[in-house]
This record gives structure tokens, C-alpha cells and sequence, in this order.
């Protein structure tokens, strides 16, 4: 019998039983594996990978008998074994993943009456497409982190099962890594879910056209990360203004509204560097343009804000109203998504609307013209794209269709492609370090400036909770600039103490995030203006910092100027991220990954790789442990101690503070106590 592997270029290539598998080195110790049932590899889509880089080498061999083989590159080394098994080592020969295999293998170790093959293609009668289902073997040492952000309490998601699709709050982004030292990057845009099993790890997809993976190969999570950075892009440089603080509500209604806030800011001596414009300032879903009745001089109040230091963000929706003076232009060029049945409504709320197809070219040029001609011509640098998901009023993923494919295929990256929309035209535009904050991200997003933030979540301390490890487990998979809601967005009282505590323990969280971003639906609500356009939408109550009593604007103005003070400890931080990729706020594991402590840690991270954070996370709590990774000294910034690493201490956090503690006692750089 011939052998099923041969070797093209740097490729090493397996046939057999109507299967292609295709493993190249794809950088630095990285490969990646693709795998068909049809006829040939389609070539075409790198999806969230950048083109292959120049240069890579791998040393591949067929074994003599042609019933095994092997590829190397670098630090990572994958073998291929008769029944098609593929198994994953480091450098040093050491175990980091392998396939699920139960088969009548003659190889003495693979023998087994289940016949469960690793790779699971089951065609979709009438198409093309498979459904896939890619398998591993579950290992019980095993942590793993990232994939995006999910709204639920773990940051180690073992054990955990995870949708593969985006949802208002949720972001699926497949990149994940582990502790074994191998970052694994489910390079697959469709629909589907991954289990983290205790006894197995399956990867599925609803309907795809073949298999695609990368993998990477790292002695510490700061090295697998970077690969990960190499291989799908940076986030840009972050502009000197986004690093200070942004205030938000729900929502200003007229210009005049928010120009008076802007303004009693500068009477207060207050530090903000952006100010924002939410939904339903204009004159219909899809018009994009102000409502000239709340909104009459743009270019007026864009120019006495940049006077006061102050960028406006506005608003973006990419939901498209039928009685919209663009739905019939956009729906007759085919730039809208579509659907296989029934009603032609996709989102019914304050409006009957279709949202745009950011996976068409055309729509994405025809969309960025009007956003150019009725707002970025008129200042406005800076945008919040929200409906991000998109948000459908009904999750039917096998009912939409985009222009590259069916939604169970490729919708997971409708929101990669909306940044994309932005970005290409502010950067067409001649504009440098692009940064919109948009409501969802798939993997090789933050190479469009993309900000995310978590969604319209609860106002609550398990919410909180629950952010924090989000954050850890986007900024791992990838999204290196990432926010909240400050107080959380649904259902917090300005009247009511009990919030005013969650406000305050989460404004002093956010102070140590990558971007610091108060925003939320207060209550109670103020009615609408009018019975049109920017008028049929009321708003919450004020959220401002001095809309909570003196007690709790005393602490927010502390917190707001501690992050003044630390700005350009952030700018370096934020330069790491634009160069290398490096998360500014992670996990401790990233900076001490030889304290097997810090893998455990799920309620404290590093801001940078000087300041340990450790959020208030519960009601009426005013103290709590801390544990100080090993390998460092740590100053306590509430009571100026000195102590050793590699112990847990008791740390005081009275309701004016959150403990911080300083690495090696670099007070000195960071004034921050």
C-alpha cells in the first residue's frame, strides 16, 4: 500500500478516504490545519488569519513506511499517524494536544471497537456544506482562557460548553489558551458551540465547507499571546484622548443638554476627555443624520468641544427602517441581510428594520459615504457602533442569509466586518490611531480599532462580577481594548443607596480598564420631547459624576484623577498592545506564569505590569483577601506596607478605596495612592 501523506512546498498533505488535510507552518512556531470532503481546499478565505507570512520554513519527513509523518516549525511539532491522528509537541517532546481517536487501528495503542474519528464531516443533504465536529483529548490538569466574552462567572473555562455566535452581551471569540503552553485559534466563522468536557473537548460547526485551525506553540502565555497577535493583527496605536474618561448616558436629547454637561465639567475642574451621543438623535433608523429640530448646529457643538479638550462619539446603528429616505436604494443593491422565510422584518423595535449586510463591499462603501457626508465631515472622529451582533429579535441563525453566505456559516463575523466598515473609510479619510467602541467582536477585530464593550447587562454585583472575568477572557482572546458600563446599564436607581455602592465599586473598576466609561439607563426615565424623529425616544435619569450625592462624587473625582495621573503609564501599556499585542488589563498567570497560584486566581488581575487590581465585587463588603503572586515585592497603595510575594494577605477596603497594590513598590512612576 503507497502512503497517504506527501509534501508540497511547506505543506505536508494527507489523503485518504475522501479527506484532504492540509498542516503548514503559518509563523513562528504556528501552524495551521485545514481539512475538506469535497473535491479541493478552498484557498480563498483567510478569515480572521492575515495572510501568510513570507519566509516560513518546516521541516517535514514521511516515515518509511508511509504510515506516519511529521511537521515541524519551530517550537511546535505535529505527527499524523495511519488512522489520521494528529498529535501537537512543544520543543522539549512534551504532550500539548491530540485528537480524539477510537478505532480499529493495527497501532497497538489506538485499538478500540467505537470507531469515533477525530474529524467528523456530515454533509447537509442538497448543499456543499458539512456539518463538523473536530475532536480532542480532554486533559484533567488542563486550564483553559479566552474565547471572548460570555456572561457567566468562570475565567477558567474548563468544564464549561460555550455558543459559537454573537448575542447583545455575548462575543464568541474562538481563540483559546492553555496552561499546557499551546494557544489554539478555531478559525471558523459559522454558527456552532465548543465543549470543554471532562472527557473530551469537541469543536462544532452547524455548516461549514471544511475544517480550519491554527495553533501555536509558546514556553509563557505573554509568547502565545504575541504569536496570536502576529497572526490575526494589533489594535492601532490608542489616541491620547481615549485614555481618559468618557462620560455617557441614556440618552442626551438635544445639543444644548449636552453641551451644559460638557460645560459643568470644565466649571468643575473635571477631567473627560470624550462625551457621547446616543441613539435616536436622528430623524429615522437609517437616515443617519441629526434630527436638526434637538440637533441644529453640528459643526457648532463639534468645534466648542474640541475648544474644551472634549472628542464627541456618536451613535451608529446598523439597523435600516423601511420608511427610512435610504431603505430603497439599499434594499435594491442588495446591501441588506436577507432571509430564506417568512416576514421581511428583522428587528421590530422603534421601527420595522433590516439591518445592513457588512459583509458586502458595496454595502460597506455605500454606508460609510452618508456616514461621511452627515457626520465625520462635520468633526465627529469617533464612533459607538452598536447592534453590533447584529441583534436579532429573533435568534433564527438558519433564516438569514449575508452576501458571502447563509448566517449558520459566516454570521459570527458580521461584527469584524461592521468595524471594518468604519475603519476603512476613516483611514481612506487620512485618519491615524482608529478607535470605535462597538458592541460584539470576532477574532481579528482589533485590527479595525475596535473597542468592545459588554453589552447591555444588569445593574447588580453578580453582573460585575461576571464583567471582570469577561474582560480577563476577551482581553486573552485577543481584544486588547475592552469596557463596561460603569454601574452596569439595566435598572439602576440614582435615588437608591444600594446602587449608589455598586456605582462606586464599579467606577473604581473601571478606573483601571482599558478605556474608563461611565454609561447606563438610569432610573427613574424622563418622557419623550416629541412624537417624531429625534423626539419619539424618552431617557434615564442623569449620570453624570455629581448625580449621586457628594459622598460617592468625592470618590468618583479621586478615581478620575488618579487615571489622569497614570495616562502616561497607560500610553506605554497601550503601546505594548498596538506593538506586540499584550492585553493591558490580564490575568495573573500572564505576568507570573511560574506561580501556580496565579492560574487560581479568578478575581484580581494585572493592569499593566505594575499595578494588581483587586475589585470590590459584593454588597456591604469592606475587606478581602489578596493573594500577591510570587517573584515580586508589592506596595499596598490604601496603607503604604511593603509585602512579600507568594502569600495571601487581609487587605482593608473601606467604600473610598480599591485595593491596588504596586509591583516592587514603583510608587515613584505611578502616583496613585
Amino acid at each position: 500500500m503507497g502512503s497517504f501523506f506527501r509534501i508540497e512546498g511547506s505543506r505536508l498533505i494527507r489523503e485518504c478516504r475522501n479527506e484532504i488535510l492540509w498542516i503548514e507552518p503559518w509563523g513562528a512556531n504556528s501552524l495551521r490545519v485545514r481539512g475538506t470532503k469535497r473535491a479541493e481546499m478552498e484557498q480563498q478565505q483567510d478569515w480572521a488569519l492575515l495572510p501568510k507570512p513570507g519566509g516560513d520554513a518546516a521541516e517535514i519527513s514521511i516515515s518509511d513506511d508511509g504510515r506516519s509523518a511529521e511537521i515541524r516549525n519551530g517550537k511546535i511539532t505535529a505527527k499524523i499517524f495511519s488512522n489520521g491522528k494528529v498529535t501537537y509537541y512543544n520543543s522539549e517532546g512534551r504532550l500539548l494536544l491530540e485528537e480524539y481517536v477510537r478505532s480499529r487501528d493495527n497501532l497497538k495503542e489506538f485499538v478500540s471497537a467505537l470507531c469515533i474519528n477525530p474529524r467528523e464531516y456530515s454533509p447537509i443533504p442538497g448543499t456543499n456544506d458539512f456539518r463538523l465536529t473536530v475532536r480532542f483529548e480532554a486533559n484533567d490538569d488542563e486550564k483553559l482562557f479566552g474565547m471572548g466574552q460570555y456572561q457567566q462567572p468562570y475565567l477558567d473555562l474548563k468544564g464549561c460548553t460555550l455558543e459559537l455566535a454573537h448575542r447583545n452581551s455575548q462575543a464568541s471569540v474562538p481563540f483559546l489558551l492553555s496552561n499546557r503552553g499551546y494557544g489554539f485559534l478555531w478559525n471558523n466563522t459559522a454558527v456552532g458551540k465548543v465543549t470543554f468536557g471532562k472527557n473530551v473537548t469537541e469543536w462544532y460547526a452547524g455548516s461549514v465547507q471544511q475544517m480550519d485551525y491554527w495553533i501555536t506553540a509558546g514556553d509563557t502565555p505573554a509568547e502565545i499571546e504575541e504569536a496570536y497577535a502576529r497572526a490575526t493583527g494589533t489594535v492601532p496605536m490608542m489616541p491620547d484622548y481615549a485614555m481618559g474618561f468618557w462620560q455617557c448616558k441614556l440618552r442626551y436629547q438635544t445639543q444644548e443638554e449636552l453641551l451644559e454637561v460638557a460645560r459643568e465639567y470644565k466649571r468643575r475642574g473635571l477631567p473627560i476627555s470624550v462625551i457621547v451621543i446616543d441613539f435616536f438623535h436622528w430623524t429615522k433608523q437609517c437616515d443617519y443624520k441629526f434630527d436638526p429640530e434637538y440637533w441644529p448646529d453640528p459643526e457648532g457643538m463639534v468645534r466648542e468641544l474640541k475648544e474644551m479638550g472634549i472628542e464627541l462619539m456618536v451613535s451608529i446603528w446598523p439597523t435600516i427602517d423601511k420608511t427610512s429616505e435610504n431603505f430603497g436604494e439599499m434594499h435594491e443593491k442588495g446591501y441588506l441581510v436577507r432571509f430564506d422565510r417568512g416576514n421581511s422584518i428583522v428587528m421590530d423595535w422603534m421601527g420595522n428594520t433590516m439591518f445592513f449586510d457588512a459583509t458586502h463591499p458595496g454595502a460597506r462603501e455605500h454606508l460609510w459615504k452618508i456616514i461621511k457626508n452627515n457626520y465625520y465631515d462635520k468633526g465627529i472622529k469617533i464612533f459607538w457602533l452598536d447592534e453590533a451582533e447584529p441583534e436579532y429579535s429573533e435568534y433564527e441563525f438558519d433564516n438569514y442569509r449575508y452576501h458571502i453566505g447563509t448566517a449558520l456559516q459566516v454570521s459570527n463575523i458580521y461584527p469584524l466586518m461592521y468595524a471594518k466598515t468604519f475603519f476603512d473609510g476613516m483611514k481612506a479619510a487620512g485618519q491615524e490611531n482608529i478607535i470605535n467602541l462597538i458592541r460584539c467582536a470576532w477574532a481579528g477585530s482589533q485590527r479595525y480599532g475596535a473597542l468592545v464593550w459588554s453589552g447591555d447587562i444588569h445593574s447588580s454585583f453578580r453582573a460585575l462580577r461576571n464583567q471582570l472575568r469577561a474582560g480577563l477572557n476577551m482581553a486573552i482572546a485577543g481584544i486588547p481594548w475592552w469596557t463596561t458600563d460603569i454601574g452596569g446599564f439595566h435598572s439602576g436607581d440614582i435615588r437608591d443607596p444600594a446602587f449608589h455602592e455598586l456605582i462606586i465599586r464599579w467606577f473604581q473598576y473601571g478606573a483601571f480598564c482599558p478605556v474608563f466609561r461611565l454609561h447606563g439607563d438610569r432610573e427613574p426615565h424622563t418622557p419623550p420631547m416629541g412624537t417624531s424623529g429625534g423626539g419619539i425616544f424618552g431617557s434615564g435619569a442623569p449620570n453624570e459624576v455629581w448625580s449621586y450625592g457628594e459622598k460617592a462624587f468625592e470618590i468618583f473625582k479621586k478615581y478620575m484623577f488618579i487615571r489622569e495621573r497614570i495616562r502616561p503609564y497607560i500610553k506605554e501599556i497601550m503601546r505594548e498592545a498596538h506593538e506586540k499585542g499584550t492585553p493591558p488589563m490580564r490575568p495573573l498567570f500572564y505576568d507570573f506564569p511560574h506561580d501556580p497560584a496565579a492560574w487560581d486566581i479568578d478575581d484580581q488581575y494585572m493592569f499593566g505590569p505594575d499595578i494588581l487590581v483587586a475589585p470590590i465585587l459584593y454588597e456591604g463588603q469592606r475587606s478581602r483577601k489578596v493573594y500577591l503572586p510570587e517573584g515580586a515585592e508589592w506596595k499596598c497603595t490604601i496603607d503604604g506596607r511593603m509585602y512579600s510575594g507568594g502569600q495571601w494577605i487581609e487587605c482593608d477596603a473601606p467604600i473610598e478605596n480599591i485595593p491596588l497594590f504596586l509591583r516592587n513598590g514603583n510608587g515613584a512612576d505611578l502616583p496613585i495612592a
